[in-house]
């Protein structure tokens, strides 16, 4: 990751749209569970498709396939073209190709392919074993919009395409696996043994990291279930949580979690610390679990409380790799959800996954039970903040600045000095925050960035 911004796994916030944008911000998002498992999964298969590089399973129809067939596929995968093999399927001989250009003037939708694909002969075609960097630049000298990979045969391996040369101009920080190109994605589960099967299929559909979604994170059950994912699945990164204090990050610290989540009731619509008088201050709870996670070698996740770049900040500096938000992603536009007006101001529903609003949601899993355990969340809205692609640039550099005002280089330096002692942190009166604010002026406007 390029970035240490994640977004929060809750149904207002991150879907496959978020994620998305998230890992070609440099960033990653992890995709709720409040849905059924399949629904989880085609959410993973969305970002994994997205930007491969090489395509190692494209869309694939034969030369019997009519145009109507491919119209319906173009709106399914959401695709413009497709190779054309002898039997429909990769590792069959390359026939031809069919794009929107050797469609866009056809009337009769129910003709065959082979009527009017582009044959192999005029294709511009890339041999298994080539890199990444080589076919995009086959492809920048053809001026091709597709390069198929063929093995000596001619048999169809893979696909790539100028889209995905640009999404790699565009995005050079993009948070993806080196040798596919494809992009990174976590996602929740639980910590009961009832979740292992969706873990099966998160895993077959390609996840990259699996963030165990429980309140509390000190129990028998979600420690099964690190060992459990370790010992099946160790090529899969394991996120534990959530703890607020050393002893309850210890036990997840020796299971082999990867990364611990922290915090307790911070977010802006937990009620956790009201309705159960359990949590702990955020700052203080990222500092004491930090001190220990680092003595394994773990990152800390500082989830909640993150209500503008300053608060990042300060987590970072109290040890935290990474900041989830939820509240500050909510009003963007890749966050799920339709914009609404209300009293002149674009807005956008953001409710805990606690709430009632979202134990009542159709999709949730374990409805009735989650009711029957009582909610500690709100419901709300959030103001408008534009695209992520403009918000999280702005969060980076507004971080850059403040590691440049600590003279720090990097996140490791920030966190070596602050254990050392170098940068200390002090407590600021009630006067001395008003001054470090806005003030003396009749009016000002607030905006953040363009």
């Amino acid at each position: 990751m390029a970035f240490p911004f994640a977004s929060a796994a809750m149904d207002t916030v991150t879907e496959s749209k978020m994620a998305i944008a998230m890992a070609l911000q440099g960033c990653i998002g992890v995709l709720h569970a409040n849905c059924p498992p399949q629904e989880q999964v085609k959410l993973v298969q969305r970002v994994k498709g997205y930007e491969n590089g090489f395509i190692s399973n494209p869309a694939v129809m034969s030369p019997t396939c009519t145009v109507a067939d491919l119209d319906d596929l173009k709106a399914e995968r959401n695709i413009s073209g497709v190779p054309i093999t002898e039997d429909g399927s990769i590792g069959s001989k390359l026939v031809g190709l069919c794009t929107k250009r050797d469609l866009d003037l056809v009337d009769e939708r129910h003709e065959p392919l082979s009527e009017h694909m582009t044959p192999v002969d005029d294709l511009i075609l890339g041999r298994e074993g080539c890199s990444l960097e080589e076919a995009q630049e086959i492809i920048k000298v053809s001026k091709k919009g597709y390069l198929p990979i063929v093995d000596a045969e001619g048999n169809l391996c893979a696909l790539t395409t100028r889209t995905d040369l640009l999404k790699t101009r565009d995005f050079p920080h993009s948070t993806k696996d080196p040798l596919t190109g494809k992009l990174r994605v976590a996602a929740a589960v639980g910590a009961g043994p009832d979740d292992r099967d969706r873990i099966a299929m998160l895993v077959e559909a390609g996840v990259d990291v699996l963030v165990i979604d429980e309140r509390n994170g000190d129990t028998t059950e979600q420690i099964d279930q690190v060992r459990h994912i370790k010992a099946k699945y160790p090529k899969v990164d394991v996120i534990g949580g959530n703890v607020v204090t050393r002893s309850q990050a210890l036990a997840l610290l020796d299971a082999g979690v990867d990364a611990v989540r922290v915090g307790m009731g911070a977010g802006s619509v937990s009620t956790t610390q009201q309705v159960r008088a359990v949590g702990r201050a955020q700052i203080s709870a990222v500092y004491h679990v930090s001190k220990l996670a680092r003595a394994y070698g773990v990152p800390v996740i500082a989830d909640g409380g993150i209500m503008n770049t300053g608060c990042g900040i300060k987590a970072l500096g109290m040890g935290a790799s990474v900041l989830m938000m939820g509240s500050l992603l909510a009003g963007t536009e890749e966050a799920p959800g339709e914009y609404f007006y209300q009293q002149g101001m674009r807005l956008k529903h953001y409710h805990a996954l606690t709430s009632v609003e979202s134990q009542q949601n159709a999709r949730a899993r374990d409805a009735a039970m989650a009711a029957a355990k009582g909610t500690s969340g709100v419901s709300g809205v959030v103001v408008d903040r534009g695209s992520l692609h403009r918000f999280v640039p702005y969060m980076a550099q507004s971080v850059r600045h403040g590691f440049q005002d600590m003279g720090v280089k990097s996140l490791a330096d920030l966190h070596a000095e602050v254990y050392e002692g170098t940068i200390r942190f002090e407590v600021r009166s009630p006067s001395a925050q008003k001054e470090g604010g806005v003030h003396d002026l009749h009016s000002y406007s607030r905006k953040l960035y363009a």
